[in-house]
């Protein structure tokens, strides 16, 4: 019997847009500001990075890639788009980069599975980048055994060929990938580590100073970090923002929901934000005590004990 997985086809994620920073100091300034390294960013590979406040909580996440000498491209939740942009642009001082809203710019394609293999030719790891004449194709991590990838070019440039595949799958392979995109319900709320964001490439902790760099430094150095992110699974719908609650502590909220998506075998599944000790008994549930049952899933990476 031939295994078919519903993670296969091209999909159009248009909970995505586009921020370009353009000038000659584009690299310089997200290089203090995210929380990776774009000074040793190679034309093969792209950076999964966040934006933090100085009391290092997320306001925006990104897969960025320099498309050209002078112009690197951030891809971000477009519900946090503008808001990103004006606040990145308040740092700019006297760098020569300005940021502007390139969504209507470029075409997004999600692919995934073995369209995504016939496209590219063979599967990549996570956060390479192959340029396909004017297409830029960045790899992400896998979702459920499949290869998954983010098409970005011009407008105007002819569209890959292939199957389509439902936004929602997408979001689901998201999900299913472990790694969160942050969204407007779930601003301020986490530091990288809350989203296990240093075990998935999007922490460097060798670069130079950005804003909130000592409080992820600390949480990563001196054991302060009280939450991981989990994947979960539900039989009732969820959302981002919603609140998981602990049968042992009805009136506290434990985590925090922080990318849902319909499964495929029904149902919701989850990227959740808990308190670590919340995963070691009892039950958890969504929104209330006694909301919907949430079932916890292994992880599909390893959390990194030493960086």
């Amino acid at each position: 019997m031939t295994f078919s997985s519903p993670l296969d086809g091209i999909a159009i994620p248009d909970h995505l847009g586009v921020i370009r920073v353009a000038g000659d100091d584009a690299v310089s300034f997200l290089q203090g500001q995210l929380t990776n390294d774009f000074a040793l960013l190679r034309p093969d590979q792209a950076r999964l990075a966040a934006f933090l406040s100085a009391k290092g909580r997320m306001q925006a996440s990104f897969v960025g890639f320099v498309a050209a000498p002078g112009e690197v491209l951030l891809v971000c939740s477009r519900d946090l788009l503008e808001a990103t942009r004006k606040r990145l642009s308040m740092f700019v001082l006297r760098a020569k980069a300005k940021l502007t809203d390139a969504t209507d710019e470029y075409l997004l394609r999600g692919i995934a599975g073995r369209t995504l293999e016939t496209i590219a030719g063979s599967a990549q790891p996570a956060w390479a980048r192959v340029t396909l004449c004017t297409a830029n194709l960045v790899f992400l991590p896998p979702a459920e055994g499949q290869p998954r990838a983010l098409w970005i070019a011009p407008v105007g440039t002819p569209l890959p060929e292939g199957p389509a595949l439902a936004s929602d799958l997408w979001r689901w392979g998201d999900v299913a990938s472990g790694v969160a995109t942050l969204s407007a319900p779930v601003v301020d709320a986490f530091v990288p580590q809350m989203l296990n964001y240093e075990s998935v490439g999007g922490v460097n902790f060798k670069k130079g100073c950005y804003p909130g760099q000592e409080v992820v430094a600390r949480s990563q150095f001196r054991g302060t970090l009280k939450r991981r992110a989990f994947v979960v699974h539900a039989d009732a719908p969820l959302a981002a923002g919603d609140e998981v609650f602990h049968s042992a502590d009805e009136g506290q909220p434990c985590g925090t929901v922080v990318e849902a998506a319909p499964a495929p075998g029904g149902g919701h599944d989850a990227i959740v934000s808990l308190q670590i000790a919340a995963t070691e008994g009892g039950t958890l549930h969504a929104r209330a005590a006694d909301g919907p049952a949430l079932v916890v899933r292994p992880l599909p990476y390893p959390l990194l004990d030493d960086i």
